[in-house]
């Protein structure tokens, strides 16, 4: 019961790693707001309550301000406070080279996968440093750490991120509030469903993950864990890192080479 009576967000709670953060949370006697763009949230808490934990749904769009302070109001007025902050909630932006990127699309992936976290810590570190500290956790990707797991925008958006968490961890120097970021590998959420659905239906399962060592993708469970983790006590020495859980992909990060103005093959 490592978060006993503490006060959680997560965000992008609604499925994949956020769903499956939010749930252990509850299970470890956390009071979780469940917070999600869509109505998914609503199903997340409602299992968690009908579980026997203590959760209540929010509609936010992480990446605005009015939403984020709305959110945190909420965890403040409802459990007294604020302990943890998962800021888990992303887009992919699709898998578009530099150069067939519109500009609107990188604006948008940067708006919700970078200026979200921002805005999580901007508005969650100061509550939780009222409760005389606590962690705040920022999903990034192995794709933030070197090329080759992403596209141009979402890789960019996470470099972002693992810096975010550098800088934050400085920032709230003194304020006993860390600040790490998470690095998934290929994971089973939402967000990759057709990558997932379609090799089981080729029965190409073998080929997910294929590059990392222990050749399979993950699921939002594993994550989930090591974001709980990096929030809790076992982690009290760790802050400013970026923890990859990839299956060791980004040990190498082998991939196959892409010339300009050519298909990679």
């Amino acid at each position: 019961m490592r978060f006993q009576d503490k006060s959680i967000i997560v965000t992008g709670a609604g499925s994949g790693i956020g769903r499956a953060a939010a749930t252990l949370f509850a299970r470890e006697g956390g009071k979780v707001i469940v917070a999600d763009i869509n109505e998914t949230a609503d199903a997340t808490a409602q299992a968690i309550r009908d579980a026997g934990g203590t959760a209540e749904a929010i509609r936010i769009d992480a990446g605005r301000e009015e939403d984020v302070v709305k959110a945190v109001a909420l965890a403040c007025e409802r459990f007294g406070g604020l302990d943890v902050m998962f800021a888990n909630a992303g887009i992919s932006g699709g898998m578009a080279n530099i150069f067939d990127t519109d500009v609107s699309l990188i604006t948008e992936v940067l708006r919700v996968n970078l200026i979200g976290p921002y805005l999580a810590v901007k508005h969650a570190a100061p509550r939780i440093a009222e409760r005389g500290g606590g962690a705040i956790v920022l999903t990034a990707s192995v794709a933030g750490i070197r090329s080759g797991a992403g596209s141009p925008a979402y890789s960019a958006s996470k470099a972002g991120v693992i810096n975010l968490a550098m800088t934050s961890a400085q920032q709230l120097s003194g304020s006993n509030v860390r600040v790490n970021a998470l690095c998934p590998g290929l994971t089973e959420t939402g967000m990759t469903k057709p990558t997932f659905d379609y090799a089981r239906d080729a029965g190409k399962m073998d080929k997910v993950g294929r590059l990392n060592p222990l050749r399979r993708g993950a699921q939002p469970e594993e994550l989930a864990k090591a974001a709980l983790f990096l929030a809790s006590d076992d982690a009290s020495y760790v802050n400013g890192q970026a923890l990859a859980v990839d299956g060791g992909l980004s040990s190498s990060h082998p991939v196959t080479r892409q010339e300009y103005g050519k298909t990679a093959v």
